[in-house]
């Protein structure tokens, strides 16, 4: 079983970046399909952008393309979202997920589809 614990958020003014990292621990990194997901207030769950095991095969929501990289180091069992561009509606919750044994070469980006989840973190774009 995997824990997985974000950092890297705060407050930002618009335009500006911030790169969250989610760390993992207790189990074999390049086993997960990875992802971030963000959630405002009044809102679903949705997936900015997924990673498949294999780390070339990516998702990017479309408000994110562009402005938004993931990357994952599976040798330092951590995923990256590097945040650019940042504007007012990103502001949200920003949570790691885990897939365990998916698909290679594939991405998930339904909520249902991930196993472990961090704690969230919060990040926030002033106008």
């Amino acid at each position: 079983q995997v824990q997985l614990v974000e950092s890297g958020g705060g407050l930002v003014q618009a335009g500006g970046s911030l790169r969250l990292s989610c760390a993992a621990s207790g189990g074999t990194f390049s086993m997960y399909a990875m992802g971030w997901f963000r959630q405002a207030p009044g809102k679903e769950r949705e997936c900015v952008s997924c990673l498949s095991r294999s780390g070339d095969s990516i998702y990017y929501a479309d408000s994110v393309k562009g402005r938004f990289t993931i990357s994952r180091d599976n040798a330092k069992n951590t995923v990256y979202l590097q945040m650019n561009s940042l504007k007012p509606e990103d502001t949200a919750v920003y949570y790691c997920a885990a897939k365990e044994r998916g698909n290679y070469y594939r991405y998930y980006t339904t909520q249902a589809s991930y196993e472990y989840w961090g704690q969230g973190t919060q990040v926030t774009v002033s106008s």
